[in-house]
Order: C-alpha cells, then structure tokens, then sequence
C-alpha cells in the first residue's frame, strides 16, 4: 500500500477497563477483546467524533467455566462459599456470559446471582489460583490455553461452556475510534489484508501457526496441545462477527448500555459488511 516508516508495537493488557482507557488516550490505536467490553464503549461514544467501533471478529471459540469442588454439577449449585475467577467483573465476557446463564437458570430478574461470587484475575493467576486452591478460587471461567491446562489435573471438571449458553459465537474482535479510522485510512486497509492473510495462513498450516506462537510468546507449552487448542472443537478462525447481537441485546435488557443497535452491522466499520455476520 506505499505505506512507510509504519512501526507496530505491542501491549499486553489484563482487563477491559485498562484497553479502554489506553485507547481513549490514544496511548493504543487497536484493541482486542471480548464482545461485551467493546459493546459498552460503543454505547458511550455513539454519535461522536471518537466512536469506537469494532474491524472485525478474529475468532469464534468457546469459554470453558471449570472448576476444582466436585459437589458442582451445574451453576445452580455454586453457593456464598463458592469464587469464581473472571478476568474482570461485571464487564468481561466470562462475567455476562456467567450472567446470561443465571438469567436462564434462575430467571432474568436474577441474572446477577453469581455477581458476589466473582472475582478479578488474570487468566494466568487465576490457574495458579485454583490448581492450588490459593485464595479460595475453586472455579475459573478463563480462556485458551489455560483452560485447557486446567483440565490436565484430575480434580477438575467443565460446569459450563460458553457455547452451551448461546451457541457458538465470537470469541475476540478488533476494535478502534472512527478518528483513527478517518486519519489512517492505508493503515486501517493495512491491517484488515492482514487480519485477512493471516486467517488464511492458520487454516493452511495449524501446526506452523502453533510453532510461531509458541516462539513468538516464549511458551513452554507443547506443539502438540497448542496445535490441539488452535483447532479444537468449536474453533473457527474468521473475520466474521458471530452471534454479537445477543451479547448487545442482554447488555441492554439488563441495563449495562442505553442503546440497543438495530443490527450487527452498526457496531463495526462497514468494510466487512459483506460478511454474513450476527
């Protein structure tokens, strides 16, 4: 694209709340994450000059919810002893997706019964936390690689996966403000040709892809279970929005936004409006 002296940096963030406020500050130009801690940010900002706005999904995989007490079954019989780990509270999508399943286990009115339970951890930590049983984590609603780690030891079992609360759905979407989007628009086109080679090049080779992660990151997992976590059941590597408008649509229903999008297509750029998204 002619483009020149374009630098790319990274930066690793736990939560929501801090991807936010790094792009808000222009610290960031791209973010990524779950739906739900975009669809606020785009409530917040619709109509101005700094509407945020999702590019475009990067993947659909499920959410594994695993716990160590072998008393819990289902979600009804977690009790007031019981802490889930979460990413972030109230706004991950481990959280509202906790959410959603209480609404239809309990009823909707009910849909923050396991609030008081959660509690904020990075993936990472909350691993540790609950294959040690430190700080009183028995469950984790966490992510790839590390829910799959967590299933290594004996003692721990699947109550829940994301999938079974709303089918499949997007796992991350990149997101960004239509200032960047207006200032960059080589760079914006850049990124999205990308996104769009680099799904092609995991579908051709995921086991190449699973090595150049394992290099890039410095893992010390094997080729073998990051290759297994790269093409797992449920796992669609794909620039299409999946299933969003049922995230934004709860979101609203509960009260966490004001505004509910008429289609998915509102909350994304248009350049991936073809897709046959949701």
């Amino acid at each position: 694209r002619g483009l020149k002296d374009s630098r790319v940096s990274w930066q690793g963030f736990n939560d929501t709340a801090a991807m936010t406020v790094a792009l808000l500050s222009n610290s960031n130009d791209i973010v990524t994450g779950g739906v739900p801690g975009r669809t606020p940010l785009w409530d917040k900002t619709k109509g101005t000059s700094f509407e945020v706005k999702g590019i475009c999904a990067l993947s659909s995989q499920p959410f594994l919810l695993n716990t160590a007490n072998p008393d819990i079954k289902s979600i009804r019989d977690f009790s007031e002893r019981d802490r889930i780990a979460v990413p972030s509270i109230k706004v991950s999508v481990q959280a509202v997706l906790l959410q959603m399943a209480a609404a239809e286990a309990f009823g909707e009115e009910n849909y923050g019964k396991l609030d008081p339970l959660t509690v904020s951890m990075a993936p990472p930590d909350a691993t540790i936390a609950l294959l040690s049983g430190a700080g009183g984590v028995s469950s984790v609603f966490s992510v790839p690689p590390f829910q799959f780690q967590q299933l290594e030891k004996p003692n721990i079992h699947t109550v829940l996966t994301s999938f079974d609360v709303m089918g499949p759905h997007t796992f991350t979407v990149a997101w960004t403000s239509a200032r960047f989007r207006k200032d960059n628009p080589e760079l914006y086109g850049a990124f999205l040709d990308a996104v769009k080679e680099a799904t092609g090049i995991i579908a051709a080779d995921p086991t190449g892809t699973a090595q150049s992660w394992i290099n890039d990151s410095g893992s010390k997992l094997s080729l073998e279970m990051v290759t297994r976590v790269v093409t797992g059941p449920g796992v669609e590597w794909t620039m299409t929005p999946a299933a969003t408008m049922k995230f934004a649509k709860f979101m609203r229903k509960v009260g966490t936004t004001k505004h509910e999008p008429a289609s998915w297509k509102e909350l994304f750029f248009p350049e991936i409006a073809n897709l046959n998204g949701s």
